[in-house]
């Protein structure tokens, strides 16, 4: 089996670890064999039809004006139509945002998203920065967080999860990033996957089942893993 992975704007939206997002998608699919192939995607650049899974990370503000002109249009529409298709998607923070309806920047005009997600966000008067810890379906999920954005879930958006340690998507409603078929959106730095294995097989999985049908992906020995998880929970639980 093959995998190809569109990495969004990876130069310009790639802070705080996101980038071993990619590392791991890449790594835990040839340890099973599959041969991955990640493929930038910047301004400019159109979105190959042979995209399985998206990645879309974190940036500061003023990249987010520039690439939020890049995504209006065909862009945009090439990437919905891929999630309404089957592909599977992860975007963090600045690049959870854009999937959504808009971001409204402090002294600015409203930035335009993509409409993956039924949300909008707001830049808040406080930064949310810490340990986060949120029960999902996919079992706790650990990360970091390090934003002021507010983001509010429209009735057509799920949340991930809700927050157990941590400020989620508002520090009010309890709940943390969303999730439309298979997109999942969230402000979890750190980097999110190698630390969350779960996640990072159920976005593998449902990727490959877009053109391969179902897929039952082998287990790995995921003894680091689990102790990183384990490690970064206690921690956040401990110090919040």
């Amino acid at each position: 089996m093959r995998l190809t992975i569109g990495w969004l704007y990876g130069t310009k939206m790639n802070i705080y670890g996101d980038r071993g997002n990619i590392i791991a998608l890449e790594r835990r699919s040839r340890w099973r064999g599959i041969e991955a192939e990640t493929r930038e995607i910047g301004i400019g650049d159109p979105i190959p039809e042979t995209i399985d899974l998206f990645f879309f990370g974190g940036g500061q503000d003023q990249e987010q004006e520039a690439i939020a002109r890049d995504l209006q249009g065909a862009k945009g529409a090439a990437i919905r139509r891929a999630v309404e298709d089957g592909a599977a998607a992860l975007t963090v923070c600045g690049g959870y945002q854009l999937f959504g309806h808009e971001y409204r920047p402090h002294g600015g005009p409203a930035l335009p998203g993509i409409g993956v997600f039924d949300l909008v966000t707001e830049a808040g008067p406080e930064r949310f920065i810490g340990n986060v810890v949120v029960e999902t379906a996919f079992g706790d999920l650990v990360g970091f967080e390090n934003h002021s954005g507010l983001t509010w879930l429209g009735a057509g958006a799920s949340p991930l999860g809700r927050v157990r340690v941590g400020r989620g998507n508002n520090g009010t409603d309890g709940t943390e990033g969303a999730i439309w078929r298979n997109a999942i959106g969230c402000y979890l730095h750190g980097s999110l996957l190698p630390k969350n294995p779960n996640l990072a097989d159920w976005l593998l999985a449902r990727a490959l089942e877009r053109r391969h049908g179902t897929v039952a992906l082998p287990p790995l020995d995921d003894r680091y893993e689990v102790a990183a998880h384990a490690s970064a929970r206690d921690r956040a639980v401990r110090t919040r």
